[in-house]
């Protein structure tokens, strides 16, 4: 699924792909990596957040999460957010949506 075109996102921003659930698409130093956009610790949109490199800080509760592996970095989250693939393709980014 398109998320955006190539380009269209600077370094350290994130645009949010309108599925369910929503996936977060960000852009660290030129690369593109895609999470799930909904905090694991409460319902609150991450593509929102603050993003320092790879981190990006829920704006809610100040969770971290990499936004390389999607791993919790620190309280209140606890639960890891799904990551998907990510490729740029004709001047697009595009992410596998698929769940197999």
């Amino acid at each position: 699924m398109k998320a955006c075109d190539e380009g269209a996102l600077g370094d350290g921003e994130a645009v949010v792909v309108d599925v369910l659930p929503p996936i977060a698409v960000f852009n660290v130093d030129g690369e593109y990596y895609a999470t799930d956009d909904t905090c694991t610790h409460d319902k609150y949109s991450l593509a929102d957040g603050y993003i320092d490199d790879d981190v990006v800080e829920c704006a809610l509760h100040m969770a971290k999460f990499s936004i390389r592996t999607g791993k919790a970095l620190s309280l209140p989250a606890t639960r890891d957010l799904v990551t998907y693939p990510v490729k740029v393709e004709g001047g697009e980014v595009l992410v596998d949506v698929s769940r197999e």
